[in-house]
Formats: structure tokens, sequence, C-alpha cells
């Protein structure tokens, strides 16, 4: 099976720029999330599974939001097949 070599080039860069994406997500959310008072919820807010609790809430926040982008951007670039 040969692919062409510019649709490999393509889902390349496509793919540089869905990490970019996700990590730069991930690190606002990070960002935002350390605003968040969490020792009105937690017994221990300076322990490590607070610090652990609150690098899980980042990154499936971060995920979810760079999924989003991601996602809208492939669905506007698909419009110009409609017409």
């Amino acid at each position: 099976m040969n692919i062409p070599e510019p649709y490999l080039s393509v889902t390349g860069i496509n793919g540089l720029y869905s990490i970019i994406i996700v990590l730069v997500c991930i690190a606002v959310s990070w960002w935002s999330v350390q605003s968040i008072r969490l020792d009105l919820f937690l017994k221990n807010p300076r322990s490590g599974q607070a610090k652990l609790l609150q690098i899980i809430i980042s990154l499936i926040a971060g995920y979810e939001v760079a999924k989003f982008i991601i996602d809208y951007f492939t669905w506007s670039s698909m419009l110009k097949w409609m017409f």
C-alpha cells in the first residue's frame, strides 16, 4: 500500500499541531486550577494527594478543551467541501 508523500507530510503537521494545542490547553488549565480554593473541599490541601488531584483536573479539563478546539477546526475545514 503506497501512500503519497504529501499526504504523510500533512498528517505529520496536523499531528504536531494537535500535540501543541493539547499541551497549551493543559498548561492554561493548570494555571486556572491554581486559583481554585481547594482548601474548602479537602482535608489536607497541601498534601501530595491534593497536588495529584490538581494535576488530574488540569489534564482532564485541558484535554477536553483541546479536543473541542481541534474538532472545531477539523469541522470548519470540512465546510469547504460543502460548496
